[in-house]
């Protein structure tokens, strides 16, 4: 008996369809030149779950109750998750050398820290974030609390495991990776101290009602995310990290990003290692 092989060629209305549904979902944007990477990265999408083409995958994103599953699952194959521990160590600089201890001041009462990585792939951002946090000292007695958030179930996974290659270790200098790791026959595994800083949760930017969840936050990593969206879908996630700010808290996009006619709410802070964004205390006055 023959199988019928899914028509995998993608018709510009299917092409339209599929990309706004996906927008709407998580602001994910594809343009008309990325309508051969749809293409191809999805064609085996019609295979696995043995569709007749492009039209059927459609219905199949819309209405099959695993629907939200599978919009998860294509979030891996159309976006990069490609990280590795102290990324942008010109950024990581500024943040223990001159961010932390502004915020220690700004807490001191309180002796909390919030901090969240939006868009943490496999985990190496938060448990970065962590050791600096460790390495540094600053905050004994102190309650810090790291979130790491992704929208791909695949990578929160990975990041909840805490197992890394090689790969991983390209810019981490050896003392943390001897304090921080031990070898496993799987790969190097992150120790409990540094795990018992963060959480890993499956979110997706777009979803106001997780957001509410996540409480005020010290300080926002968004490295590397906000490139994947178009301009309406830039100005609702920024707005929504500068409500989840506290006043005089901390925004941390990567280096090509910036908030150039998205956002006039943030004071954009020369420091001495990094240009950062910051959301205005009421005496600091509103960005002009």
């Amino acid at each position: 008996m023959f199988s019928i092989e899914p028509e995998l060629q993608l018709s510009e209305e299917e092409f339209r369809l599929i990309r706004d549904l996906i927008y709407s979902h998580c602001g994910l944007y594809f343009d008309q030149d990325s309508k051969y990477l749809l293409d191809k990265r999805l064609a085996r999408r019609l295979t696995l779950h043995n569709l007749a083409g492009f039209r059927d995958y459609y219905q199949f994103l819309k209405y099959d109750r695993s629907k939200d599953e599978e919009l998860s699952d294509i979030m891996d194959i159309l976006t990069t998750n490609e990280t590795y521990f102290f990324r942008e160590s010109f950024q990581l600089k500024a943040f223990t050398d001159e961010i932390l201890p502004e915020l220690k001041s700004l807490k001191e009462r309180e002796r909390t820290l919030r901090i969240w990585s939006a868009g943490c792939s496999t985990g190496e951002e938060p448990y970065t974030i962590a050791m600096l946090i460790l390495e540094q000292g600053l905050f004994p007695g102190w309650r810090v609390e790291i979130v790491g958030s992704d929208i791909s179930q695949r990578v929160v996974q990975h990041a909840r495991k805490g197992i890394y290659g090689r790969s991983s270790f390209r810019c981490t200098d050896e003392k943390y990776q001897k304090r921080f790791f031990t070898e496993t026959p799987e790969g190097y595994r992150i120790c409990d101290e540094v795990r018992e800083l963060v959480s890993i949760s499956h979110m997706n930017l777009f979803d106001a009602n997780r957001l509410a969840l996540l409480g005020k936050m010290d300080l926002i990593f968004c490295r590397n995310v906000i490139i994947y969206f178009d301009q309406d879908s830039k100005k609702r996630v920024i707005d929504s990290f500068y409500n989840t700010l506290r006043d005089g808290g901390f925004l941390l996009l990567g280096h090509s990003e910036s908030l150039m006619n998205l956002s006039t709410a943030f004071a954009l802070r020369h420091l001495k290692n990094d240009m950062v964004y910051q959301k205005p205390a009421p005496s600091f006055g509103r960005a002009a």
